[in-house]
């Protein structure tokens, strides 16, 4: 069963990417200073009715596996705890315990 952050992420990152070229097209709209001022005061309105979890800024880097939103491996996309049992176990190519 997934964890709840998890699916939110998902919604969140899958709705910002469809709403993205519409919010740019309305910031670049509002901040065109050439435009009339009740063009731009119309851009800004229907920004801000915008569902907030449009923006880009809702997306957090989470783990894959455990939804945790903290100590995050960016390049394996999974949190610090989950790297290292899968790195222990030999399930992550390339990658080995140190010693020295």
């Amino acid at each position: 069963m997934p964890v709840a952050s998890i699916v939110r992420d998902r919604l969140t990152r899958l709705v910002a990417s469809q709403k993205e070229p519409v919010r740019q097209a309305l910031r670049s709209i509002s901040r065109d200073t050439s435009l009339p001022g009740h063009v731009r005061m119309k851009a800004m309105i229907e920004l801000h009715q915008m569902p907030r979890y449009t923006r880009p800024t809702a997306v957090h880097s989470r783990c894959v596996e455990s939804g945790k939103a903290r100590g995050h491996v960016t390049a394996f996309k999974i949190s610090r705890i989950v790297f290292r049992e899968k790195a222990l176990a030999g399930e992550i190519p390339g990658v080995k315990k140190s010693t020295w």
